[in-house]
């Protein structure tokens, strides 16, 4: 038996590992930490994509890692470094593998995210609305005609018949992105002007009066450029690890056939 390590008084054999790691869950963000490792080093290696960092992109590296974990001192590093078990090489490629991996997503997808973005802008648009929701539809309608005949105010009636926390509000909701809305609701919104009210539609369990306040355009900001960037990698990511566990899938099948199959003797 091959010892790997020693917590306490236990000790773990490697052979032991990869069990521990699927028995306390560990595995897959193993399994993922790998995939992105091996595609920086891949990127790396090609002759056209250079993710290398600089002694000046290094050292800003550690002092942000050093500030985000609260080490003030060399003390405190030594200190962090003996409780994660790790030694000064290791301590460089912690201190730079978020920047490592900034640059790899940039070096990857940077140059599609126009195109993702005019793909996915009408999900990403923002509106603010007024709503008002009940469960009875002849209050719905009673409503709505008080609020075309200006009556009363959206807002007055939002406060004393929604049933929703918008009645908080004066039935103002926003801004949201309309990806967060009801399909029927974007629908809506989407095909309406600023100002005008929408008839009662029936939404799961709700008949809803809606009008569109102001409708805001997504814009393309180094905000939505990182998100749309992670949006892009976590996609990539989940599909690698989508992969591995199929042809995991594959290789047991095919080894529990085999012992299946196996002449007896």
């Amino acid at each position: 038996m091959t010892e790997a390590l020693q917590i306490g008084n236990r000790k773990i054999a490697a052979s032991e590992l990869i069990s521990l790691l699927a028995s306390y869950q560990m595995l897959p963000q193993l399994q993922r930490e790998l995939i992105v490792d091996e595609a920086i080093e891949q990127t790396s290696r090609s002759a056209n994509v250079a993710i290398d960092l600089t002694p000046e992109e290094v050292a800003q590296a550690k002092q942000q890692f050093y500030a985000e974990k609260q080490l003030k001192n060399e003390e405190d590093i030594q200190a962090w470094m003996v409780r994660q078990g790790l030694s000064y090489e290791q301590l460089e490629a912690v201190t730079t593998r978020k920047l490592k991996i900034e640059k790899f997503k940039q070096a990857t997808w940077g140059n599609k995210l126009e195109a993702y973005f005019f793909q996915s802008k009408a999900k990403l648009d923002k509106v603010i609305y007024s709503l008002l929701r009940t469960q009875d539809v002849g209050i719905a309608q009673e409503l709505y005609f008080r609020i075309q005949a200006k009556e009363n105010s959206f807002a007055d009636l939002a406060r004393e018949y929604s049933l929703g926390p918008e009645a908080q509000t004066g039935g103002l909701v926003g801004p949201v992105e309309l990806n967060a809305l009801h399909p029927v609701m974007v629908q809506m919104l989407s095909s309406s002007q600023p100002g005008q009210i929408l008839p009662p539609t029936r939404i799961a369990e709700w008949f809803v009066i809606l009008r569109l306040e102001k409708f805001i355009p997504a814009q393309l900001d180094e905000s939505m450029k990182a998100r749309l960037l992670n949006e892009l990698f976590e996609a990539w990511l989940q599909e690698q690890q989508k992969q591995m566990m199929s042809a995991r899938l594959e290789q047991v099948a095919t080894e529990t056939q085999e012992d299946v199959e196996k002449p007896l003797t």
